[in-house]
């Protein structure tokens, strides 16, 4: 497989600008005007139209020739075809919903396993992962399932913090992370933050950034990775 998952679309540099350099990695080996479709379906309040328009003008200067998903006459045919695909943030429990209702799930996972690349950000990396269950999303529908693509052996949290603002009750992220571990005790979790991201390379995987990450595994203190290769098992 040929990943490349982020925690976050934006920054000061402006849109994906961050995450330029490893894009082109990712697709080095395809020809310009190479096929890649865009799945918006994690915008809610933000117009897939607008939404599409938004990525295609971010990722202009690579040469992908991007076709909005919901805009495919078939699909199928559309991610079959495709030599990229692109999955943008937002909400995922909308996202997953609208791929499994729509029948386009499987045929993803499929796709990337059989060597599509795949660029994905935020709900978009959620979606890699074995369920949507670290998302920090509010469940606003239901997806039919919080099980997802399956590519990653392991959870994603995007956007990692601990932050706890002065004054604020609630709980912090880690502690929402391991209410799910002791829910979950043999599945690793990682803490993306804001500005890493994950490189899959068959099935190798590694740490980019200028960030160390958290992996969460049941009871035990979280494990802190560096940037680089990451050996993560339960």
């Amino acid at each position: 497989m040929n990943l490349l998952l982020l925690s976050n679309s934006s920054s000061d540099a402006g849109y994906l600008a961050h995450a330029m350099p490893d894009i082109r990695e990712l697709i080095a080996s395809l020809p310009a005007g190479a096929p890649a479709v865009f799945v918006p379906f994690a915008g809610v309040t933000r117009d897939w139209d607008d939404y599409t328009a938004l990525v295609v003008s971010a990722l202009a200067d690579t040469g992908l020739a991007i076709q909005g998903l919901h805009r495919a006459a078939d699909p199928v045919a559309a991610l079959d075809s495709a030599a990229v695909i692109i999955v943008g943030g937002g909400n995922t429990f909308n996202l997953l919903g609208q791929l499994r209702r729509q029948g386009l799930l499987d045929v993803v996972a499929r796709r990337v396993r059989a060597g599509a690349a795949y660029l994905g950000w935020s709900a978009g990396s959620n979606l890699t992962c074995p369920s949507i269950c670290t998302t920090n999303d509010m469940p606003i529908t239901d997806p039919g399932g919080f099980d997802a693509l399956g590519l990653l052996p392991f959870q994603i949290n995007p956007h990692y913090t601990n932050a706890h603002p002065p004054g604020h009750r609630g709980e912090t992220r880690a502690q929402r992370l391991a209410e799910f571990c002791t829910l979950n005790p043999t599945m690793p979790v990682l803490g993306l933050p804001e500005g890493a991201a994950l490189r899959v390379r068959g099935g190798k995987v590694a740490l980019i950034g200028p960030h160390d990450a958290p992996l969460f595994l049941g009871q035990a203190e979280p494990r802190v990775f560096r940037p680089g290769p990451l050996e993560i098992s339960a």
